[in-house]
Formats: structure tokens, C-alpha cells, sequence
């Protein structure tokens, strides 16, 4: 079996079944984390996000025979999450989140009350973002992954100045929403 390195280029036909999963279990191990925060931002529940990246991971194992090098592996793997999600999102017609539906967070620090006030923040954050138009959610959501506007332009299909336009606009109205929820 051989060892991959991310980024690295290899022609998928020529792999044996097992450097071909190998491949695949590096690409999940590298991105795996940003993928199911992707997910869970699209996703009400826990068991909705689970499935969203189960959706995820079979679409990412069925397009790598199709991979050239064209793009990072990065952008070829968040582009085909975004298309996944918004084909979940098209099939499952999720309604918006209310501030009050609670959120599963991980457990960040030691000291409770700095790990509620993140969580509180974070659940603002996380159902604001999911009440903004889809178009505005998924740049936030690539954004806050560190994605770079060329690769979140390159994974949405608009244009680097789109990009920074849509954001502009989303931070907007988090700022709008947030404060809005702010007394709640």
C-alpha cells in the first residue's frame, strides 16, 4: 500500500483498490472536521447532519475517478459538499432555525462558563447563519473553513469579486440578526 500526501497528484485509474481507499481515508482525515462543520451548517440535527455527511463522503468517493488536478483537492472536495448540501437542502426544504434550537457544541475549555458563553455564541452564530439566503450561508460557511475567495469562488461557481460582495452583504445581516438577537 502506498502513502499519500495531500496535494499530491495521482491518477485514480492507476491505484489498486486499496491505495484508492487509503486515498480516500486521507482526504476524510484531512477535511473530515471542516466537513461535517459544513454539514452541520446546513443540517437542524445532529442525525440530519450525519446523514449530510454520509451524502458527502459517498459523493466525494464516487467523483475522485473524475479528479485531473484541475483545482486543490481541497476545492474539489468542498465543491462537491456544497453541491451535496444544496442538493440535501433542495430535497429536505429545511425550514430556518430559531436563536432558541439547541446546537450540538463540543466542549472547548476546562472553565464552564467561558465553555456556555462560547457555546451561546456559537449557537447565535451558527442559527443566524442559517436563517441568511442560501447564496450568503454558503460564503460565510466556506469562509469561516479558511477557505480563500479564489477557492470559495472556484467551489460556488461566481467570480473572486462576487465573492467578497456576498460576504460584505452576509456580514450585514449577521450583524442585523445578531443584534436583533441579542435581547433574547
Amino acid at each position: 500500500m502506498t502513502t499519500f500526501s495531500l496535494g499530491e497528484p495521482v491518477a485514480w485509474t492507476t491505484l489498486s483498490r486499496a491505495d484508492q481507499e487509503q486515498r480516500f481515508t486521507t482526504l476524510l482525515a484531512a477535511h473530515g472536521p471542516a466537513l461535517g462543520r459544513l454539514a452541520a451548517s446546513y443540517a437542524r440535527d445532529s442525525g440530519e447532519r450525519d446523514d449530510l455527511f454520509q451524502e458527502i463522503a459517498v459523493a466525494i468517493w464516487q467523483a475522485l475517478p473524475r479528479f485531473r488536478g484541475d483545482c486543490s483537492e481541497r476545492t474539489f472536495v468542498f465543491r462537491i459538499a456544497h453541491n451535496r448540501a444544496i442538493t440535501y437542502l433542495a430535497r429536505r426544504r429545511l425550514p430556518t432555525v430559531s436563536a432558541s434550537d439547541e446546537i450540538d457544541l463540543e466542549d472547548a475549555g476546562p472553565d464552564p462558563e467561558q465553555v456556555l458563553a462560547t457555546e451561546q455564541r456559537g449557537d447565535r452564530l451558527l442559527a443566524a447563519i442559517r436563517r441568511l439566503p442560501v447564496g450568503y450561508a454558503q460564503v460565510v460557511t466556506l469562509t469561516l473553513e479558511g477557505l480563500s475567495y479564489a477557492e470559495v469562488a472556484d467551489v460556488l461557481g461566481i467570480t473572486e469579486s462576487n465573492v467578497g460582495a456576498r460576504l460584505t452583504r452576509a456580514r450585514q445581516m449577521l450583524r442585523r440578526l445578531l443584534e436583533g438577537d441579542h435581547g433574547t
